[in-house]
């Protein structure tokens, strides 16, 4: 494995292919072939520059299109979030916050409602209400209350259903 080297000795004659047959190639062409000083190593080194070249070119491509790309979305995402100086001024008081809510709460409020609503679905209103405001960060324990809410809200519908069709 390793008592030769695995390069040719320059003493060793090149080898030389003889046909048996006449060859239908151009006296031109195997002349070109023998005056020609390109070698495989030569032929490669080409082949691989010209790869490289290739690569280059595609990569410069690519990166044009992504910075592209993120220029768009840094464009659309200025175009969203709001400047910090516009927000101050736009930025509403606590105050005049819970002014504007009381406010539409009595709006509210001042609509007459169309009948009153039955006392059983007040209660199961309540409940629901008053399980989610005990369990304000586990809203899913209070199914039993929302269920029975619903049930309510459902003989009352029916209720309703049935007086109008018949």
């Amino acid at each position: 494995m390793g008592s030769s080297s695995s390069k040719p000795e320059a003493s060793q004659p090149s080898h030389v292919w003889k046909a048996s047959s006449p060859i239908g190639v151009s006296n031109d062409v195997v002349e070109s072939l023998r005056s020609s000083s390109e070698t495989d190593t030569s032929r490669a080194q080409t082949l691989e520059l010209a790869v490289q070249a290739r690569v280059a070119s595609e990569l410069r491509k690519l990166e044009a299109q992504e910075s592209a790309l993120l220029k768009a979305a840094q464009e659309k995402i200025a175009e969203i979030v709001p400047n910090p100086k516009e927000e101050a001024a736009d930025q509403i008081s606590r105050q005049t916050v819970s002014k504007e809510v009381e406010a539409l709460r009595a709006r509210l409020d001042k609509r007459k409602q169309l009948r009153p609503i039955p006392d059983s679905v007040e209660t199961a209103r309540g409940e629901v209400v008053k399980c989610l405001i005990e369990h304000d960060r586990r809203p899913l324990d209070c199914w039993k209350e929302v269920e029975a809410f619903k049930e309510e809200v459902r003989r009352l519908e029916k209720g309703w259903v049935d007086k109008v069709v018949s």
